[in-house]
């Protein structure tokens, strides 16, 4: 595929997608551009008493929430399950317990249906997010930040991707909630360290940035750097201690996301997974791209964690593309994007 701009008319048909990766249940529908139910139920105030995801108890959840989101969304969207055009769930990555649930439920839909199945990757689904509803895919360089992933990806079209770098070790959003955890904020934790950081100042404490001149990311040891550095500190120095914290990952990533972009020569940067949320990121970042050249493209906050609107498009787009699955694709937890 070649790198002009990849023209991908969404053709009006419509998708039931389900996300069932980790702790989120979501269900959605979309017909051609226009997005007609998407829910989701959330388990966080489960999962948050354990201080992180409990497999067992997301799976379960899942098992519970399913039948009732599906329920919702076609009432929602005013549709005969019969109208869907084809069925897809994300195949990975994430845990196997819960993605099982998800991909189980839309291949037998789909078999009963005698409709196309599409097993979406997860990470797809957020780095096309940011063009959600949009007409064309651009090459760029996709900057996916999340939880359990944090890498780097120049984009060329549709299903033409190419790795640039990946964490070697913890991504952002884990780093985010075990310092959360240190510090003893619920789970998840990055949002809180945010809101304090709001008010702190980023230069007080000298943090590490691991791996800069690398194409890969590292944030284990900035988060062994804040636990060496607590049992030193007294008085009031919460605040301080997120924003130079959260100005250490955002200098990271906003430093290797424009070297890749400038090496990579394209002119747009997109940014895409649920550690996109944070504002102090995106506005960093989208800076960075305006002094360099670039155009900058982020998803909408409600498409940055997870959610089964994302799988719809990205299904939508790869159905109209010619790509489907078979009922018999297993799930893999490791799945690759690139």
């Amino acid at each position: 595929m070649g790198r002009d701009s990849t023209r991908l008319s969404i053709q009006v048909k419509t998708m039931l997608a389900l996300e069932t990766s980790c702790d989120e249940t979501a269900v959605a529908i979309l017909r051609g551009r226009e997005l007609l139910a998407s829910e989701i139920a959330s388990q966080i105030a489960e999962h948050e008493k354990h201080g992180g995801i409990v497999p067992e108890i997301a799976s379960r959840n899942h098992l519970v929430h399913a039948p009732r989101l599906l329920e919702g969304a076609t009432r929602k969207a005013k549709i005969e399950m019969k109208n869907v055009d084809a069925c897809a769930a994300t195949s990975g990555p994430g845990l196997a317990s819960s993605l099982m649930i998800g991909a189980s439920i839309a291949k037998g839909l789909a078999t009963g249906l005698r409709k196309p199945y599409l097993a979406i990757n997860h990470l797809e689904g957020h780095l096309l997010s940011p063009f959600f509803g949009d007409r064309d895919v651009n090459p760029n360089v996709s900057l996916i930040v999340s939880g359990g992933h944090t890498m780097l990806l120049r984009v060329d079209g549709l299903a033409d991707y190419q790795l640039i770098g990946r964490t070697v070790d913890d991504a952002a959003g884990e780093a985010f909630d075990k310092v959360a955890k240190m510090l003893g904020f619920g789970y998840p934790g990055g949002p809180e360290i945010e809101k304090r950081a709001h008010n702190g100042d980023p230069n007080r404490f000298n943090l590490p940035r691991s791996m800069l001149d690398s194409e890969n990311f590292s944030f284990s040891g900035l988060k062994t750097a804040v636990r060496y550095l607590l049992p030193k500190l007294e008085g009031d120095y919460v605040d301080d201690l997120c924003a130079s914290f959260q100005q250490a990952i955002v200098d990271v990533l906003v430093r290797k996301t424009i070297a890749a972009a400038q090496k990579s020569d394209v002119d747009l940067v997109t940014v895409s997974g649920g550690v996109s949320c944070n504002g102090e990121l995106r506005r960093q970042l989208s800076n960075a791209c305006a002094r360099h050249g670039c155009e900058f493209k982020c998803a909408e906050t409600w498409l940055c964690t997870d959610n089964a609107a994302m799988i719809a498009f990205a299904a939508l787009l790869r159905l109209q593309a010619g790509f489907e699955s078979k009922v018999t694709e297993e799930i893999d937890p490791n799945l690759a994007l690139a």
